[in-house]
């Protein structure tokens, strides 16, 4: 993400109670890691019909805590603390059904490995979002 939109990003959480601690680098992570697990589950799912489900899920997950992430105006502490919770628990799913099929399929542990890189991420915001508190 370029350099204005770090800026802007940053101008808009430090309007959040309790953000002007926020690591933007961490966010940035979150977001690129939602967008690798978005990408992953879309092509496990057109291969792996078993998990196409947990993996279409995860994808539009990601894709809108991704999205909710980058525009930021209207997003409270709680709100966005939902949003990452609710990130987590679908990457566990896919991670989870996707973990069943990892060892005949490539796509699926490449997937399964977005999922846990994806909830790493988000708990990091989730926590510097804590310490900010």
């Amino acid at each position: 993400m370029d350099s204005m939109m770090m800026d802007a990003m940053s101008k808009d959480m430090m309007s959040m109670p309790g953000m002007a601690t926020m690591d933007m680098s961490v966010l940035q992570a979150c977001m690129d890691a939602c967008s690798a697990c978005e990408q992953a589950c879309t092509v496990c799912s057109t291969q792996m019909m078993s998990c196409a489900p947990a993996c279409m899920n995860c994808a539009d997950m990601c894709n809108t805590m991704m999205r909710s992430m980058l525009r930021m105006q209207g997003m409270t502490p709680a709100t966005m603390m939902a949003m990452l919770d609710a990130c987590i628990a679908m990457c566990q799913q896919c991670m989870d059904e996707c973990m069943e099929h990892a060892d005949h399929s490539e796509v699926c542990k490449m997937c399964a490995q977005a999922c846990k890189a994806c909830m790493d991420a988000c708990r990091a915001v989730k926590d510097m979002m804590m310490k900010a508190a």
